[in-house]
């Protein structure tokens, strides 16, 4: 009996020590927690997307405890009734959100380019663009193997001819798909916009149109023709500033290839 009580007394006085050292360092230690936090934290989504530029939703949630001029408008997910949230429960001013869509600027399907080569690998952007850039004619068009629908929270995105496409109606712009493209292919959009360009190849247009019927070549028609000086070809490419445009179409009206869309 005296041999277990010499075994087991040290230990236990060796437990108690370290239990109230534990407790102490605790207490010395303990990083405060905004009290505002978990109120703030319970008004965003979820959605962990990075849209709002923070870390996720937790990374988002810390800022706007920790300093008074992150604006409450970055949850795109949220929207409006999130913004809403944020501002009764910090007690500032509501700021809308603006929102946006994903868009995939290329209209490169089956019916408007081939393949240069039959890939066979694993089913993914990232893994064939490895291979000589992809299976495709366009180094820069869509590779057509879903990366981006693979990681989309809403299912809002279809591979449909060879081509991601995106239903604005089911996107809640979280960005991730713009993450996930390989080729860069897809930007995020304001909601509202209306024209739209089809297309991110670089190459000069009579490059372009040996691999592509439907791509850019480069024209500059389409900055003639607007009149708000709203679209300009930069990289061979024409690019929309959305603060300019207005939406009148006839960029796209007079678009060359009909690269230029409108919703």
């Amino acid at each position: 009996m005296t041999e277990i009580l010499t075994a087991v007394i040290p230990v236990v006085i060796i437990g108690i020590i370290c239990a109230v050292v534990l407790v102490v360092a605790s207490k010395l230690m303990a990083v405060k927690e905004d009290e505002r936090f978990p109120a703030v934290r319970d008004c965003l989504p979820g959605a962990n997307c990075g849209a709002c530029g923070f870390a996720g939703c937790d990374g988002y949630a810390k800022a706007l405890c920790e300093d008074s001029s992150t604006p409450t408008n970055l949850c795109i997910p949220g929207a409006d009734s999130t913004a809403h949230q944020l501002s009764d429960v910090l007690g500032v001013e509501f700021a809308d959100v603006e929102e946006q869509v994903a868009f995939v600027h290329c209209n490169g399907n089956c019916d408007a380019t081939t393949d240069k080569v039959l890939y066979q690998g694993i089913r993914s952007c990232a893994a064939a663009k490895l291979m000589y850039g992809g299976k495709g004619s366009c180094i820069y068009g869509c590779l057509g193997l879903g990366d981006c629908a693979s990681v989309c929270p809403q299912e809002a995105i279809r591979v449909i001819n060879g081509v991601a496409k995106v239903d604005p109606e089911e996107c809640i712009g979280c960005g991730m798909c713009a993450a996930a493209c390989p080729n860069k292919l897809i930007t995020m959009v304001p909601a509202v916009a209306g024209v739209f360009v089809e297309c991110s190849n670089r190459d000069k247009g009579a490059v372009t149109r040996k691999v592509c019927s439907n791509g850019c070549i480069g024209c500059k028609k389409c900055e003639k023709l607007c009149p708000n000086e709203a679209i300009k070809v930069v990289d061979n490419v024409a690019r929309i500033d959305y603060s300019r445009c207005t939406g009148c179409g006839a960029c796209a009206e007079g678009c060359t290839t009909h690269c230029i869309t409108l919703k």
